[in-house]
C-alpha cells in the first residue's frame, strides 16, 4: 500500500514539474516572438495559454464534458 502511495506522489510530482517546464517554455516564446512585451503582456498571453492549450479546451481529465450546473451524467 506504501509503496503504491510513494509512486502515486512521485507521479503527481512527475506532472506538477511537467506543467511547470510547459508554462516556462511558453513564457520563453512568447518573449521571444514578442521581444517589445512587458511583464504584464507576457502574463496576459500565458495567461491565455493556459486557458486555451490545444488539445485541452475542456482540461486535461479523461471523461465526459459536462457543462457547469448540468447534472452529471448516470453511469
Amino acid at each position: 500500500m506504501m509503496a503504491a502511495m510513494r509512486e502515486a506522489a512521485r507521479r503527481l510530482e512527475d506532472a506538477l514539474e511537467l506543467a511547470d517546464l510547459a508554462e516556462r517554455m511558453v513564457r520563453a516564446r512568447v518573449r521571444r516572438e514578442h521581444p517589445s512585451y512587458d511583464e504584464e503582456q507576457v502574463e496576459q498571453e500565458v495567461l491565455a495559454w493556459l486557458h486555451d492549450r490545444p488539445g485541452a479546451e475542456h482540461g486535461d481529465a479523461e471523461g465526459v464534458v459536462v457543462e457547469l450546473g448540468s447534472q452529471r451524467p448516470k453511469r
